[in-house]
């Protein structure tokens, strides 16, 4: 009876049951039993940690444009794992993307500037050839920038000069570059620079075309490589292209890398070509974006003679032209350099580079009326050289270098040396601008005004002169023997 008991079915498959089925073991009991096992409260800690870290690592990066992590981390990292031309392109990816760090602290009074009559939060701009296709015009305004210039832009697509064509001086915080004006061209541009506006845009008085409060948009006109050395026609086109979109149109004629470009820096063809440049401005429109005709700037180079900026200096007093920036790359090779890469041909800028353009933008100023600014671009790393070049007559200033060794911090350590600079100083930039202008700029000679004091003194001295005259006289008819009753 009991083995009939063992052939039956129940019994047999519960037999089964405990023979086959998977028992939880003694580890699995203790990896994951009940909440109350003695691992449980390291593991919470250990996610916690990992988010605090997590969230702080991001604050740091998205928050704080200024973070250590940013200058001593991210952007080494770019420059030592990537050449010189890809990590620049991966640069303005990240700021383009939106995931770029932002600086959103509010810019000092202190720093308050003022250009082409309008008001602006802070002196320091980005100076063009990072973003060429104007790519990453918010990313880089979110950074603090106060004037972001795009360019150069060609009217049509162009390759530049062929590659490698930027090359980092490191030990000399430098950069040579040949890029020759690589660009998209002009249409891909302007389709980016329209997506920008806001379906339901209106323009006023205070409207920019950088469409955020105390910040300017400016746009580098280059020339493309075929074009014919002493046209004019690609800067015109380019006025009528980008008139309507930009606050400031920089007319580029100072790269060393587009061969001929510098020759219209001379006399005639100047001339000539700011003719042309303000008659297109002139005639357009005003901007549906700014209600406003864009200011027209001239870029010059560093490498002009002392005869040759004085020269310059009066074909633009005569001209249209709004401003100047003041300078480019050079193409001097200064002794002070060590790296290696100091040979490679192109456009030397960073810190060599700022005594060359202090130096002509100092001439250049003496030579301008006050009410042509200029605007500082050279070797410039902190808040003591953007004040430098304020006390010699900038308006503004410009980075380009500094900031790519130093970061997407740079523009806003830039502005917090300048404040505590001026602080110490009890001044403001607006001040330290307002009284190197005003004492160091060209003065139109008066023409001379009649004074009556001065014709009175005329005067007696032409009355003395009879005298002399008439002493001389009587002195030589002494010297002939006469007699004085004779003479009486």
């Amino acid at each position: 009876m009991a083995g009939r008991s063992l052939r039956s079915p129940g019994l047999q498959h519960a037999l089964r049951y405990r023979t086959f089925s998977p028992q939880p073991s003694a580890f699995h009991r203790r990896t994951f039993g009940s909440p109350s096992s003695s691992s449980t409260p390291f593991r919470a800690a250990g996610y916690t940690f990992i988010f605090a870290l997590s969230a702080g690592l991001f604050t740091a990066y998205y928050f704080d444009a200024r973070s250590a992590i940013h200058r001593y981390i991210f952007t080494p990292v770019l420059r030592y794992a990537f050449d010189a031309e890809t990590g620049h392109k991966l640069a303005v990816k990240v700021l383009r993307s939106g995931l770029a760090p932002r600086d959103l602290v509010k810019d000092d009074e202190l720093l308050r500037s003022q250009v082409f009559d309008q008001n602006i939060s802070n002196p320091v701009g980005l100076a063009a050839g990072f973003d060429k296709d104007g790519e990453a015009i918010d990313g880089l305004f979110n950074l603090g920038f106060s004037w972001v210039e795009i360019g150069s832009v060609t009217p049509k697509p162009q390759s530049g000069n062929p590659k490698p064509r930027v090359f980092h001086l490191v030990s000399d915080s430098a950069v040579v570059n040949r890029y020759g004006f690589p660009s998209q061209g002009a249409t891909a541009v302007i389709s980016r620079l329209r997506a920008r506006i806001p379906a339901f845009h209106e323009a006023d008085a205070n409207t920019t075309a950088a469409l955020r409060p105390g910040s300017v948009l400016a746009i580098n006109l280059g020339k493309n490589k075929m074009s014919a050395v002493e046209s004019s026609e690609d800067f015109v086109t380019g006025v009528k292209t980008f008139g309507p979109y930009a606050d400031v149109l920089v007319v580029n004629i100072s790269s060393p890398n587009t061969p001929g470009l510098r020759g219209l820096q001379n006399r005639e063809l100047l001339e000539s070509l700011l003719t042309d440049v303000t008659k297109a401005r002139d005639e357009l429109e005003p901007s549906p974006v700014t209600s406003r005709r864009p200011r027209l700037v001239l870029k010059i180079a560093p490498d002009l003679q002392e005869t040759q900026i004085i020269e310059m200096a009066e074909v633009i007093r005569n001209s249209g032209i709004d401003g100047v920036i003041v300078s480019n790359t050079t193409i001097t090779r200064p002794s002070s350099l060590t790296d290696s890469n100091k040979t490679e041909m192109g456009g030397l800028s960073g810190k060599p580079l700022k005594p060359y353009s202090l130096q002509a933008l100092k001439t250049l100023r003496a030579y301008l009326p006050s009410t042509i600014p200029l605007i500082g671009c050279g070797g410039i790393f902190s808040g003591a050289d953007a004040l430098e070049y304020a006390r010699a007559g900038a308006s503004l200033v410009q980075v380009y270098t500094g900031f790519g060794y130093d970061g997407v911090g740079t523009c806003r350590r830039i502005k917090d040396e300048l404040t505590v600079i001026l602080k110490a100083e009890g001044n403001t930039w607006r001040d330290v601008v307002d009284e190197a202008v005003t004492r160091l700029s060209w003065k139109k000679s008066e023409p001379r005004q009649p004074n009556p004091v001065l014709e009175e003194g005329e005067a007696t001295i032409g009355k003395l002169i009879e005298e002399a005259e008439g002493l001389k006289v009587l002195l030589d008819r002494l010297a002939d023997g006469e007699k004085i009753e004779d003479m009486r």
